[in-house]
């Protein structure tokens, strides 16, 4: 969660145009399977399974844009989402 708002005062601070959509480490293996329940439906931070146990992600950056399409047969990458919002500012969730 820190990362995440530090990654979207960057962004807030460059002017970024919204609608924009940047691709962070967000994965999921052609093992892997989509799961509905996991806040990132099965998807995991690139590099993040060297040896390392796979970490808790707070259900706070569980919030999809577009839900991925079920399957574990085929790699897919989710890339941050930004859509601009006139009385809230930027909006955000994975695509």
């Amino acid at each position: 969660e820190p990362e995440l708002r530090l990654l979207l005062g960057l962004l807030a601070e460059a002017a970024v145009p919204a609608p924009a959509l940047f691709w962070v480490g967000l994965k999921r293996n052609a093992s892997a399977c989509t799961h509905e329940e996991q806040p990132l439906r099965g998807f995991s931070w690139e590099g993040a399974g060297l040896g390392m146990a796979p970490q808790e992600v707070p259900a706070a950056l569980g919030r999809w844009v577009q839900e991925p399409l079920r399957s574990c047969l085929t790699a897919r990458c989710a890339g941050l989402h930004l859509a601009a919002h006139p009385r809230d500012g930027p909006r955000w969730g994975w695509k």
